[in-house]
């Protein structure tokens, strides 16, 4: 691929991009998995832990150069803050009373609350009405999701959903944070200064709130927890940053919406869990905000009507 090449969606970024969505939907698979031995805090902390040395690898693969200011660490311990050591953290701690594929669901918001926060700090992405709009159909599927019982009978279950919305946002508050304060070194050392920051911020966050993690962990579990380190965060930031090069960040966003049928295709083969039908009446508004966020479908369907004699 050339320097001058056209970011599309082609065979092996389309290829690409599916194996992301796998990655990343398995994430809430194997958590869910995990979590049966491992609090939740110290899950979150596994994740990011055993990461490192595998994008360091990389790094010095490359022979990239490790950034030696305060001020790009200061970036990164942020940027690990914004979309690690939170987002992880409220995931993991919902996935304890809510099933992992209306976690994955929930998650599905990130994207939109992305075109959101973007219009709101970013000059160059303006909140246009088809972004509001695609935000709207984002929150009737939240709705749909939580019922109108979360208004007046506000339980743990109703809490889990909120923490993942929560990891939603603050997703969509790194995007931001990236483009503005990271965009300037290499995406893979981004990555590897992101999980460092991270693992810095979470040790002291596990170790206080649950103790030292134990080792005595049965084989699934172990397994589990470095499928969810090494496929759905090293693997998966290396698929992400090759996709964003090859398709472009507006191609990259629909992975969003492959997901879900992924995380709640693994729940429902492996781990029994049956969703109900407001999740899946939630999951199809929250898809139709993204479509419409990202706006192709739309303007090609326009762009048909007005080719017509």
């Amino acid at each position: 691929m050339t320097a001058k090449s056209v970011p599309t969606l082609n065979m092996v970024s389309g290829s690409l991009l599916l194996a992301l969505a796998a990655v990343w939907g398995g994430s809430f698979f194997f958590a869910e998995i995990a979590l049966r031995e491992v609090p939740p805090l110290t899950v979150a902390l596994h994740r990011i832990f055993w990461a490192v040395p595998a994008l360091y690898m990389v790094v010095l693969w490359k022979g990239l150069r490790i950034p030696r200011s305060v001020k790009a660490w200061l970036c990164y311990l942020v940027m690990g803050a914004l979309n690690n050591a939170i987002p992880f953290s409220l995931i993991f701690w919902g996935q304890v009373s809510i099933e992992s594929g209306l976690a994955s669901i929930l998650n599905g918001t990130t994207a939109v609350f992305g075109a959101v926060v973007a219009g709101i700090f970013l000059v160059d992405e303006p909140l246009i009405p088809r972004k509001i709009v695609g935000a709207l159909f984002g929150v009737f599927g939240v709705a749909a999701i939580m019922g109108l019982d979360a208004l007046t009978n506000f339980d743990l279950r109703n809490l889990a959903q909120i923490a993942i919305l929560g990891a939603a946002l603050s997703y969509a508050f790194a995007g931001v944070w990236g483009k503005k304060f990271l965009s300037g070194y290499p995406p893979v050392m981004n990555a590897f200064g992101m999980l460092v920051g991270s693992t810095i911020l979470m040790v002291p966050v596990a170790f206080y709130s649950e103790g030292l993690p134990s080792f005595a962990l049965s084989m699934e579990v172990w397994a589990s927890l470095l499928a969810v380190s090494l496929l759905s965060t090293a693997v998966a930031y290396l698929l992400y940053f090759e996709i964003l090069v090859r398709a472009g960040s507006a191609n990259l966003m629909l992975v969003t919406l492959l997901i879900p049928p992924i995380a709640v295709g693994l729940s429902y083969s492996f781990l029994g869990e049956r969703l109900g039908t407001e999740a899946l009446w939630g999951f199809g508004l929250i898809a139709i905000g993204l479509i419409i966020t990202d706006g192709r479908v739309l303007a090609m369907l326009l762009g048909k009507r007005r080719a017509r004699p």
